[in-house]
């Protein structure tokens, strides 16, 4: 597949490291695509192509959304809204306001009755998004090991079928998936941001994943 990742920061650069390592063609989109950074992960990843947000929209049959919630309507003005239409837009954004983190819990711009996605859904109606890869650090979005087994990432959105996509990839990248089903789901999923980030902010801990317990 060709996947656009919207945003080259260091979830960018990660799952696009996983992308190609997985056989996808990848293009790296950012503001300014000869920042020192992008360059440099371009040239250690000689098979990706870089561009700005409209041309890596324009490239990928998947787009990869990773980018602050705060400059989420941004990016999608700069990329062109016309160019996600139909294509399923993997949403790790999450919607962390400026402020500091209050006793290691961050400050988010939504409240419980309202997600990222879902705004981002209203602005994209025609693109099929599902949340994933945002209760995690970027170091453990490929290939997770952990001596507990699997982690897993609990994903949601509108359309089935993206679901089950989605479901694929993340299986190639070494987790399991619990599907949360619709959108709403989104509101208790970007929580667990707050929730993985606080051991983070007290402890100096950011090497843990979440993981569904079954009977």
């Amino acid at each position: 597949m060709t996947i656009g990742i919207m945003g080259s920061a260091e979830v960018g650069r990660a799952l696009g490291h996983g992308f190609l390592a997985e056989g996808h063609s990848v293009m790296m989109g950012s503001r300014n695509p000869k920042k020192e950074e992008l360059v440099k992960w371009q040239r250690d990843h000689a098979a990706a192509k870089t561009g700005d947000f409209r041309d890596t929209a324009r490239f990928g049959e998947i787009l990869v959304l990773c980018v602050p919630g705060t400059a989420v309507e941004e990016v999608i003005r700069l990329a062109e809204p016309e160019n996600f239409r139909s294509k399923i837009v993997i949403d790790v954004t999450n919607p962390i306001s400026p402020g500091a983190p209050v006793n290691g819990v961050l400050p988010f711009l939504t409240g419980p009755n309202e997600s990222l996605m879902e705004r981002t859904q209203r602005l994209l109606p025609d693109a099929k998004l599902v949340k994933a890869f945002n209760s995690v650090g970027s170091d453990l979005m490929y290939k997770p090991k952990f001596p507990g087994g699997t982690p897993t990432m609990f994903i949601c959105g509108n359309d089935e079928a993206a679901r089950a996509t989605v479901t694929d990839i993340l299986t190639a990248f070494g987790w399991e998936t619990e599907d949360m089903g619709k959108a709403e789901a989104a509101r208790p999923i970007e929580a667990l941001c707050m929730l993985w980030c606080i051991p983070g902010f007290l402890h100096n801990q950011w090497t843990h994943a979440f993981k569904l317990l079954k009977p």
